[in-house]
């Protein structure tokens, strides 16, 4: 068992977020090409402190996702308080991707090549994915998600809306067209359950195929 980190002095916490925040910046404009010297040129530190934080790209993208993941349990918790599953669901949905839409540099670290640290960040993504699966599986089991849908559906969902969180690109009504796929029997229009089963089929089919890398939750 590894023994639990020392809390960072003031200073110390102030530099690893100016560094964040600097970075954060750079791989909103330029991606993949950012140098870790750049970082540290943005944030105003020196090199050496930089890594005294972060031994690499990928421990600061996985840092960028964790500072977000901690909003976004936030936001979890408080949608699982929503009595109604449905709204539930949709709530932690909308509110996630309007989130990520305002954080270019999370979407970013969570979409990029370079394959972040996850173990860096286990708390955060466990935290998260524990009550997103929470609220996923209440409205399974209400009827208003259909049966068959998962949580990493609702991940492979939101990776798809961020791949699309570009230009004209309308990824709420993306969203939207793909609910109304999903939808369990009791929430349904009064058509029933036999209401466009292929609808739902080929939609997961083809969030399923957007990206086949690994995912968090």
């Amino acid at each position: 068992m590894t023994a639990p980190q020392r809390p960072l002095r003031a200073d110390a916490r102030r530099n690893r977020e100016t560094v964040l925040d600097a970075a954060g910046e750079l791989f909103a404009q330029r991606g993949d090409a950012v140098q870790m010297d750049e970082i540290a040129e943005r944030a105003g530190l020196g090199v050496g402190t930089l890594y005294r934080h972060f031994a690499d790209k990928q421990a600061l993208l996985a840092a960028i996702i964790g500072r977000r993941f901690e909003a976004m349990t936030a936001l979890a918790r408080a949608a699982d308080e929503t009595e109604d599953p449905w709204t539930a669901f949709e709530t932690l949905l909308y509110g996630y991707l309007e989130s990520v839409q305002a954080d270019a540099a999370f979407r970013f670290a969570l979409l990029s090549p370079e394959e972040p640290r996850w173990n860096d960040i286990a708390v955060e993504k466990t935290d998260f994915s524990a009550i997103t699966e929470s609220i996923v599986q209440r409205a399974v089991d209400a009827g208003h998600l259909r049966d068959d849908f998962h949580a990493r559906d609702f991940v492979l969902i939101t990776r798809g809306a961020m791949a699309n969180m570009t230009g004209a690109n309308n990824w709420r009504r993306h969203v939207t067209l793909l609910l109304e796929g999903i939808r369990g029997p009791e929430r349904r229009p009064d058509t029933g359950p036999s209401n466009h089963p292929r609808a739902h089929q080929s939609t997961i089919a083809f969030s399923r195929a957007e990206d086949d890398t690994p995912q968090p939750g």
